[in-house]
């Protein structure tokens, strides 16, 4: 499904140093591992700016990032609408992220910064965008790490329109969520280190 041309000529890149490029990578097997995201709207205000964002986190087992969505808006003094893609750091940066909804063209959205956890990448975000990520199905994102290889992750975009239109999640469904969030990760890890432990002991006596 096509929601531009070319979504380069809808970007604006904040000025920004790419620094401390870690060793963190991400694959599509890691994302099929994470917690079972949805798309959350969640809104405050700042001094004179009243801003909203409508997200959508994937984390791995160990509570690493795997890919972020972010849809923000800012009104007030500062009139802003972004589009922003988070992923690990150790991103090859000329690559960008490719994005695609479902099986359309695949545009490019470029990094403009990278911090030592995560690199970012911005464009402006469109009512064409907004109109295409409603219609589908799914979200695509690819990055490309230093060693060249490709990094797929699919979001679904199953709850999307009823978080963008709807009404931002209260500060105590927010805590609520944080919290279950962090429970099914300690869950997880539990898990793993049990499974770990036991194919160790299952090696100890197979010798």
């Amino acid at each position: 499904m096509r929601f531009t041309k070319n979504l380069r000529a809808l970007s604006f890149v904040l000025p920004g140093l790419v620094i401390g490029l870690g060793s963190m990578t991400t694959n599509a097997a890691l994302a099929q591992q994470a917690t079972g995201p949805v798309w959350v709207k969640i809104c405050s205000k700042v001094a004179d700016n009243d801003t909203c964002n409508v997200k959508f986190e994937v984390v791995s087992n160990t509570g690493q990032l795997v890919t972020s969505v972010n849809l923000l808006q800012s009104k007030g003094t500062t009139n802003r609408r972004t589009f922003q893609v988070a992923v690990p750091s150790g991103r090859y940066i000329p690559e960008g992220v490719k994005v695609q909804i479902d099986g359309g063209n695949v545009n490019t959205v470029p990094y403009f910064i990278c911090v030592p956890s995560r690199c970012l990448a911005e464009i402006q975000l469109s009512d064409a965008l907004v109109k295409a990520l409603k219609a589908g199905g799914a979200l695509t994102l690819t990055s490309t790490n230093f060693r060249a290889e490709k990094n797929p992750v699919k979001v679904s975009l199953k709850g999307f329109t009823a978080a963008f239109d709807g009404p931002a999640m209260n500060s105590e469904s927010v805590e609520q969520r944080q919290k279950e969030l962090e429970s099914q990760l300690k869950k997880r890890a539990q898990e793993t280190a049990e499974k770990l432990k036991a194919a160790q002991d299952a090696a100890k006596a197979g010798n």
